[in-house]
């Protein structure tokens, strides 16, 4: 089975103390429903993972990518709806411009303390939690996991660094 390929964003304020985060609340549907998560979505068939970020970035929260750094990646088999296998590319954005939106289609938009995020005081999935140390480490390298998923969880996670 193909992969869907993803972006993930970490927008972070100015000072560096917040993450822009979208709390998914519009859909009860949603597999994210009720969840703090970062910024992004597939790629086009058209696009670079980089183009792909700034687009969702911009759809998601009106702002302007100046800088991405690329965290790591991620590969998520079995994650989607229907068991469907993930890949992902995470990113810091340390630098962009803009006002972002209060809320797109899929929730509200809150800017979270990161103390917070890393300490799991934010409803989000449980599997955050093992990548989210890594994405924000004070020297952060960039990171290669996998993650497999059974019926909306996580049964591992492994990860080396470059």
């Amino acid at each position: 089975m193909n992969a869907i390929l993803a972006t993930l964003g970490y927008v972070i304020s100015s000072d560096g103390m917040r993450v822009l985060m979208i709390r998914r609340d519009t859909r009860p549907d949603d597999i994210h429903f009720g969840y703090y998560n970062g910024l992004g979505g597939k790629l086009e068939p058209d696009e670079d993972v980089m183009a792909g970020m700034r687009r969702e970035i911009a759809e998601e929260s009106g702002l302007e990518c100046h800088r991405l750094d690329l965290a790591g990646t991620i590969s998520w088999p079995g994650f989607g709806r229907n068991g469907e296998n993930w890949f992902g590319f995470v990113f810091r954005i340390p630098e962009w411009s803009g006002t972002p939106l209060s809320a797109n289609d899929e929730g509200s938009l809150h800017w979270v303390d990161r103390g917070d995020l890393l300490a799991g005081r934010l409803p989000m999935w449980e599997s955050d939690r093992h990548f989210l140390p890594l994405v924000f480490a004070e020297k952060p390298e960039v990171f290669h996991g996998v993650m497999p998923f059974d019926s909306g969880r996580a049964l591992s996670w492994n990860f080396s660094t470059t």
